[in-house]
């Protein structure tokens, strides 16, 4: 009998991960790492703003975010995710790249961010053309629009929800209604934004309805940070991370989501 546990605990890889003052979803990006691997969280400093623009600005300075990853060097992550999307697409392309760099001076670790990895994910899948969800203002959608063009990747549809707080509140049958309002042309793929918006259980019912990837601002996060690692994020039944999902089969249903009727799949 292998006893050799009782020597002290398996070795733990860590992924440090900066997130807005406001994340409210840290159970979530669990769900997608595997056990040997440990999330180490920190948090930006409180604003009295609302989501938008301004504060999309505010929690993504490099000062802010440099000195967030600073807090994680004494667990010596190896690598860093700064988890929100709009604090990373709201200066383009080369405000994202800016990002990392900024991140990767002040932890001598790679980085990535919610943004960037939305562009990976689309590389990885082979995606050109993609429609959106956000749970944003649609000054703040507009936005993230813009910076998936200039990444060379058409929007063809786009819903949102116009909230400025208490996004992780919002339920899963209100994501899936957005999602299919979203879902009105030819999209390659659907991606959910917002690392605060809850989308863990939803993606497999979403992409057997629509026949189409559908990924979230969480999910692309945890993939690009634990593929820098060389591991596999943890996701059942969700193309970008099962390949034996990405064929369009019809998947099991997922309590809380209603389906969608034959006439209205896309």
């Amino acid at each position: 009998m292998d006893i050799s546990f009782l020597g002290g605990p398996r070795p733990q890889r860590g992924v440090g991960v900066v997130a807005p003052f406001d994340f409210a979803l840290d159970r979530e990006l669990w769900r997608w790492v595997p056990d040997e691997v440990s999330l180490h969280l920190t948090r930006t400093p409180f604003v009295p703003v609302e989501v938008g623009l301004d504060l999309a600005r505010l929690v993504s300075e490099h000062e802010t975010l440099g000195d967030g990853v600073r807090t994680l060097t004494a667990i010596s992550p190896e690598v860093v995710a700064y988890a929100c999307t709009s604090g990373s697409f709201v200066g383009g392309v080369a405000g994202e790249r800016a990002l990392c760099e900024a991140m990767t001076r002040a932890g001598a670790v790679p980085a990535v961010t919610t943004s960037g990895a939305l562009l990976e994910a689309l590389a990885e899948l082979g995606v050109r053309r993609v429609a959106l969800v956000t749970p944003y203002t649609e000054s703040v959608t507009r936005s993230l629009e813009e910076y998936v063009a200039e990444a060379g990747v058409a929007v063809t549809g786009c819903a949102y929800m116009g909230l400025t707080r208490h996004i992780w509140k919002v339920p899963y049958r209100e994501v899936a209604d957005m999602a299919r309002r979203a879902v009105r042309t030819a999209a390659e793929a659907l991606f959910i934004s917002c690392t605060n918006l809850p989308t863990y259980d939803v993606l497999p019912q979403l992409e057997a309805e629509l026949r189409i990837p559908v990924i979230s601002a969480n999910q692309v996060t945890m993939w690009a940070a634990l593929r820098r690692l060389g591991t596999r994020a943890v996701g059942p039944y969700q193309a970008l991370i099962d390949p034996a999902a990405r064929g369009g089969q019809v998947l099991p249903d997922v309590p809380g989501v209603p389906d969608v009727p034959e006439q209205e799949q896309q």
